[in-house]
């Protein structure tokens, strides 16, 4: 019987281990790869820049969504929808361009589940359309409104214009992922939305695995909207994009028949990341945009 005993402390010095690597490994998911600033970094940037800015956070419908302001309180607004994963922050070049500053009044919102909008915790499409346009209503100063949306944020301003059509004039689609039928049902994303093998998703992965899980059925349920979609549309593309194929520009050309108006731009050779890669021309269109409105 004594023989046994060293084995049974090996098995439990083992497990205990075990348990604290996987501890260990818990807390490394929930805290790295965040993909969100923090207030002092927010604050360092902004000053940096030598800026006045709103950071705030508005409760609604038993949700948070977070949101950095910029710019002229009662001019036109723009908003910023940033792609899967991100946050407010993948925007701060364009909330510090001057010729924006000017003008118009920026503003930038950690979209559900990402930043500080109630981190990790995602919804489908439908949903985060409904909040954020309730999020916008309470913001609203009576002037015209522009929706720019990178990547995911294509999709989903094209939903929170069809739910709210008069809160919303023009829309600005940076390789937006609109076409059910080039999205691939990636079967693998589909286990990892399930206990507890969701813990293990490491920061904004989690919820991006989410709601890229459900994205294809949400742009299928998408799909017969688009034709009543009724504001001006700006679409920017690159035709090398391997995450949002170039045809999905294609698809917005056919399904967006009663768009006041329709303006494609291709960027030969360009890939997904244009927001940054492709800067300068991107707030060239969306300054064009806007002053057309004036």
């Amino acid at each position: 019987m004594t023989l046994k005993r060293p084995r049974r402390k090996g098995i439990f010095k083992k497990r205990y281990l075990l348990g604290l690597s996987l501890l260990g490994y818990l807390l490394f998911a929930h805290s790295c790869m965040t993909m969100r600033s923090s207030t002092k970094e927010t604050a360092h940037y902004f000053k940096s820049e030598g800026m006045v800015y709103i950071d705030s956070t508005v409760h609604i419908n038993n949700r948070d969504i977070h949101y950095i302001q910029t710019g002229k309180k009662d001019g036109p607004t723009l908003v910023l929808i940033h792609g899967s994963p991100g946050a407010w922050s993948a925007w701060e070049a364009y909330m510090s361009e001057e010729r924006f500053l000017e003008n118009y009044r920026i503003i930038a919102p950690d979209r559900p589940g990402f930043g500080f909008s109630n981190f990790r915790k995602s919804l489908n499409l439908s949903d985060q359309a409904s909040l954020l346009n309730n999020f916008l209503k309470g913001l609203s100063n009576g002037k015209p409104v522009t929706l720019v949306g990178h990547s995911y944020g294509g999709p989903l301003i094209a939903k929170m214009a069809l739910d709210h059509p008069s809160g919303y004039d023009n829309l600005v689609i940076l390789a937006g992922v609109l076409d059910p039928g080039v999205e691939k049902k990636e079967g693998w994303r589909k286990p990892l939305t399930w206990f507890p093998l969701k813990y293990m998703v490491p920061g904004a992965l989690k919820p991006s695995n989410d709601e890229l899980w459900m994205l294809k059925q949400d742009l299928m349920d998408l799909q017969p909207q688009l034709r009543h979609l009724k504001q001006r549309v700006v679409i920017i593309h690159g035709t090398d994009d391997q995450l949002v194929p170039y045809s999905n520009v294609a698809f917005m050309e056919r399904e967006f028949v009663n768009a006041a108006s329709l303006e494609v731009t291709t960027l030969e050779n360009e890939r997904h990341f244009i927001v940054w890669e492709r800067e300068s021309l991107v707030k060239e269109k969306i300054l064009e945009l806007l002053q057309s409105n004036e």
